[in-house]
C-alpha cells in the first residue's frame, strides 16, 4: 500500500471513530500513531485531512447528498460517507490532490474498508461531484466566507 493511501486509511479510521462514537479526533489519531508510528510528513497529511474535514462535515454532507439522492446521509454506511468526505475535501476544498487521484484513492479505500458495492458507489458519487466542481467550489467559498 502506498504511503499516502495508508495515511488516508488512518484519517478514515479517525473520522469513522469521530462519526461513530464522537471521540476527539486528535486523541484518536494519537492513539493510532502509538500503535503504528508513521512518517512525520504523513502525520501532517492525516492531520490536514482530519482538521479540514471535521469542521466542514455539514457542508460536505450537503454537497454529497445532492449527488446521492437515493441515499440519505444518515443511512449511508459510516465508512462510505467518510471516504466521500475525504475525497471531496481533497479535491474541492484543499485542492491538494488532483480530482482523478482523489477519486482513485477513494476507490482504493473503499475496496479495503467498504462493502463489495462501495467502490462503484463511491466512484459514481465522486464522478458526479467532479462534474459539478465549479458550482461546488462556489458553494464552498460562500460557506467559508460566512463562517469567517
Amino acid at each position: 500500500m502506498k504511503a499516502r493511501t495508508k495515511a488516508r486509511g488512518v484519517a478514515l479510521q479517525v473520522l469513522y471513530e469521530y462519526d461513530m462514537a464522537g471521540h476527539a479526533p486528535f486523541t484518536s489519531l494519537e492513539n493510532r500513531l502509538e500503535d503504528d508510528p508513521i512518517d512525520s510528513n504523513l502525520v501532517q497529511f492525516i492531520t490536514d485531512i482530519v482538521s479540514g474535514v471535521v469542521p466542514l462535515i455539514t457542508l460536505l454532507d450537503e454537497l454529497i447528498a445532492v449527488h446521492a439522492p437515493e441515499w440519505p446521509m444518515d443511512q449511508l454506511a459510516i465508512v462510505d460517507r467518510n471516504i466521500l468526505r475525504i475525497a471531496l475535501w481533497e479535491f474541492a476544498v484543499s485542492k491538494c490532490t488532483p480530482i482523478k487521484v482523489a477519486i482513485n484513492e477513494a476507490i482504493e479505500l473503499s475496496k479495503t474498508y467498504g462493502s463489495d458495492s462501495t467502490p462503484r458507489f463511491v466512484n459514481g458519487v465522486l464522478g458526479s461531484l467532479a462534474n459539478q466542481l465549479n458550482e461546488i467550489e462556489q458553494k464552498i467559498n460562500l460557506y467559508l466566507s460566512n463562517i469567517q
